[in-house]
């Protein structure tokens, strides 16, 4: 078995890391459309992409491989050949909303004349505008009375937080079904991945984007070789976690024993667990401080007939966090040093949400510069990426990327 994925841990030294790179989806984003695609802002590409390259090579110089989703997801079209691009162009446009045969075939058209797959893969998240049909000339008549400007597919900007379509547990990975309709285009690259990719197509999937319930990477957290913490969220609903936990218990390749669903808040500032918490080394949490009133956790473990077995926890979440890790004491950092105003302010732009590349040693904005220096207090080295366009998205450094290899225990 190839091992292409291995992920036991939050904080074991990170190896390899998946991406994306943002691009012309920010060009499309409009005030009018802000809401519809669960944007919150319009970044300003050209400093959004130096930040993203900034937080890469930050990466890079910590000894971890960073791929891009792109690059991926055109390596597995380009495996899979004509029929393979032909099938993910016709799925693309139905899950993209396109409803009418004649729109779906310019469409198809448009974006099967890109002969660089990569040029593909890009386009296909940007979106398409009718201008750009139009100018090709395969609009016309009672078509072309559309709207200049008008997104015959919308763009896909979400997808810079590539923790959400998909995550790594183990050996294995989930491939989401997603909360919102705007989103749900973002694992189907992923699922070309997982099905063509020549290093990927062996990976066996714990979740599938097919089942009925949302489930969100931003929720999943592997603790130890042992625990899978996922939250109750606003977009990952309890069946799901069921049906996860069902399909890891039963991988005899891994020794997952427990799944602790944590219920938090269906608010905006609660959207994944990693919002309020992650892990910044073996014994220490950064958290926003109302994920510590929480008292609602479930433990599911294996049970009879292939079933499994929920149990609700009547501890702190601190208690929760020290039994399942084997540990005399937890740490819990708070979000802006504890402070009202500064955990407010700084956890509107991600103040805890963040990448682990080993014990002791996160990434994070340098815009939350309280949150930075009261980990530094704790004894955590945070490197610092810049951040005034990135941030706009509402997703830090643990949001934007996807584990892929982590050294094991």
């Amino acid at each position: 078995m190839r091992n292409s994925i291995c992920n036991f841990s939050e904080i074991k030294p990170l190896k390899k890391v998946l991406m994306h790179r943002p691009g012309e989806e920010f060009l499309n984003l409009t005030p009018n459309t802000l809401d519809r695609l669960l944007f919150d802002d319009i970044p300003y590409l050209k400093i959004a992409q130096q930040e993203h390259d900034a937080y890469a090579n930050a990466l890079r110089a910590e000894g971890v491989e960073v791929v891009y989703l792109t690059d991926l997801a055109a390596e597995a079209l380009e495996a899979g050949g004509r029929t393979v691009r032909k099938k993910f162009l016709e799925q693309f446009i139905v899950e993209a909303g396109v409803t009418s045969p004649k729109i779906a075939k310019h469409c198809f058209d448009f974006l099967n004349a890109i002969k660089d797959t990569r040029d593909l893969v890009r386009k296909c998240i940007a979106g398409i505008d009718i201008s750009e049909l139009k100018k090709l000339g395969s609009v016309s008549g009672f078509y072309a009375t559309r709207d200049t400007g008008k997104m015959i597919i919308d763009p896909i900007p979400n997808i810079l937080f590539q923790r959400d379509p998909m995550a790594t547990v183990g050996h294995g990975a989930t491939l989401h079904k997603m909360w919102a309709v705007t989103r749900t285009r973002e694992s189907i690259f992923a699922e070309y991945i997982f099905k063509y990719h020549p290093f990927y197509d062996d990976v066996k999937l714990y979740y599938d984007r097919t089942e009925p319930y949302s489930i969100e990477g931003g929720d999943i957290q592997v603790l130890s070789p042992e625990v899978v913490a996922i939250g109750i969220s606003q977009r990952t609903e309890p069946d799901a976690i069921a049906n996860f936990a069902k399909n890891l218990f039963k991988d005899k390749n891994n020794a997952f024993k427990y799944v602790l669903a944590i219920d938090i808040p269906d608010e905006r500032s609660f959207m994944h667990l990693d919002t309020v918490m992650t892990q910044v080394d073996v014994d220490k949490f950064a958290v926003q401080d109302a994920i510590m009133d929480i008292s609602t956790i479930y433990e599911l473990t294996p049970g009879r007939g292939g079933e499994i077995e929920i149990v609700e926890i009547h501890q702190s979440l601190q208690k929760v966090l020290e039994k399942y890790l084997h540990l005399n004491k937890v740490e819990l950092i708070k979000c802006g040093n504890g402070k009202r105003i500064d955990a407010e302010r700084e956890q509107w732009s991600d103040g805890v949400n963040l990448l682990c590349i080993k014990p002791g040693v996160v990434v994070a904005y340098d815009r939350n510069f309280v949150t930075n220096q009261t980990l530094r207090k704790h004894g955590i080295r945070v490197i610092e990426i810049p951040s005034s366009e990135l941030s706009r998205g509402r997703g830090g450094s643990h949001c934007m990327s996807m584990a892929l290899v982590r050294e094991e225990a």
